[in-house]
């Protein structure tokens, strides 16, 4: 019988996880499989992929075949690659000692890229955000900038008559009714 690695679906409606198993082609997807080699969630940024990279590569050894969304997963994980290095060296192509050296480098170079790529996405992140703040700056400006012209009251300019070229100085004028004061503090 067939046997294929797939992935079994799992969790909540419209969150999903799936579980990398073995199973026999004809089973349910959900249903009867012969073992769980992993564990897949899409929902994290970026995927989670926890693999028993030994059992998986075994079971690829053996004539297992991976559905395409499974080898994606696999590929990524570097399982495939391993397969592909240990097929050489079962022909004789390559020592075990090369190529467990090949995969570690590929590993390392994977590491690298893995975490250049978060590096980028954080700073796009920040300078997205940095960008979105000032943005935000300049509107609030421009409201401020524009209720203070809307409350700002304008007094009426008095010209002075035209016949009247020199202004008179005017003498302050005394109060009529001293009484009106506010009374001493006592």
């Amino acid at each position: 019988m067939a046997v294929k690695i797939r992935l079994a679906r799992r969790g909540r409606k419209k969150m999903a996880m799936y579980d990398i198993v073995v199973a026999e082609s004809t089973s349910p997807r959900d249903g009867r499989f012969i073992e769980k080699i992993g564990s897949y969630n899409p929902n994290t940024d970026p995927s989670t992929v926890v693999l028993k990279s030994e059992r998986a590569v075994y079971w690829l050894m053996v004539g297992a075949q991976p559905t395409d969304t499974a080898r994606s997963v696999l590929s990524h994980e570097g399982i495939m690659y391993r397969k592909h290095l240990q097929v050489g060296v079962n022909k004789g192509a390559i020592s075990q000692d090369q190529a467990d050296e090949k995969f570690a480098s590929w590993k390392g170079e994977k590491e690298n890229r893995k975490a250049g790529a978060a590096d980028t996405k954080t700073q796009t992140k920040e300078q997205d955000r940095a960008a979105r703040l000032e943005a935000e700056k300049k509107v609030n400006e421009a409201r401020a900038e524009a209720i203070a012209k809307k409350n700002k009251v304008e007094e009426p300019v008095v010209e002075a008559p035209a016949a009247e070229e020199a202004p008179v100085a005017e003498a302050p004028v005394a109060e009529e009714n001293p009484t009106t004061e506010a009374p001493a503090a006592e």
